[in-house]
This record gives structure tokens, C-alpha cells and sequence, in this order.
């Protein structure tokens, strides 16, 4: 249950063996991300529990469990820069019904993430998933 985003993501990092190819490789993605306004480095789009500071800025298009859902992010790390980007590729267009089915533990295995993320960066890309997940179910509730 892939985006083409994120499967071109995962393609990319089945040709790319070496670990620090495939680290570099998150860092392009997260330099070629649209930037999220410097307006929007605010608490409210803060994400609590990461190491580096993180920022996600949620767009819904629509009302109710159809809407689609994106989001915009930002860090001061480069490397998580990256991962918002490869959450990104695994979330945004869905609508906000699929975001809650969508496994992003398993996804983000694939990518063999899991394995070479320290625990706090772990638990930051965490954190990032638990904010995703809250917003597109409560936009899902929406009417």
C-alpha cells in the first residue's frame, strides 16, 4: 500500500547498497523538499519528542474521511529534513481514511531505517507518524 513516491524511494535504496549512500540520499531528498515557511516554525506545528527541532504543517484538501491529506516539514538537521521528505513520499495524497491504515513501521523497514537510526531519531520519526496520524483522523471525524 504504497504511494510511486515512496516506491521510487525504496527502488533508489535497493540499488544503493552502501549505508552511506543511502543516508546522503535522504539528506538530497530532504534539500530538494519545498521549504516550509519560516511563518510556520511555530509550537503549534512543533513536533514534541524529536532530538532536532521539527516542524509539520498539515494541508487537508476537502471535508471528511475523503480529504486528502499532505503536509509540509522542516528541521534544523539535515538527515531528518530527509525523513520528513520520505514521510512525506509515504503519506501525502492519501486521504485522511488511508493515513490511519497505513504502515509506516513496515514501510519505513523496506528501507532498512529501523536498523541504522540512533533511538532518538527513531523516536522523533515516531512522533512525526503519531502527529500525522492524529491529524488526518481527526480531520477524517470532520464534517
Amino acid at each position: 500500500m504504497s504511494t510511486d513516491a515512496f516506491e521510487e524511494i525504496a527502488e533508489t535504496f535497493e540499488f544503493l547498497e552502501d549505508w552511506e549512500d543511502r543516508y546522503r540520499y535522504v539528506i538530497e531528498l530532504g534539500r530538494d523538499m519545498d521549504a516550509l515557511d519560516a511563518a510556520f516554525h511555530v509550537p503549534a506545528t512543533k513536533v514534541e519528542g524529536c532530538a532536532s527541532q521539527v516542524w509539520l504543517r498539515p494541508e487537508i484538501d476537502g471535508t471528511g474521511p475523503g480529504a486528502v491529506f499532505s503536509f509540509k516539514g522542516d528541521s534544523d538537521a539535515m538527515i531528518v529534513r530527509g525523513l520528513i521528505a520520505v514521510l512525506a513520499a509515504l503519506y501525502n495524497g492519501r486521504t485522511v481514511a488511508e493515513v490511519g491504515s497505513v504502515d509506516a513501521r513496515a514501510e519505513l523497514a523496506r528501507l532498512g531505517l529501523n536498523d541504522h537510526l540512533s533511538a532518538q531519531r527513531s523516536n522523533g520519526v515516531r512522533a512525526m507518524i503519531e502527529r500525522i496520524r492524529a491529524v488526518a483522523s481527526e480531520a477524517a471525524l470532520a464534517h
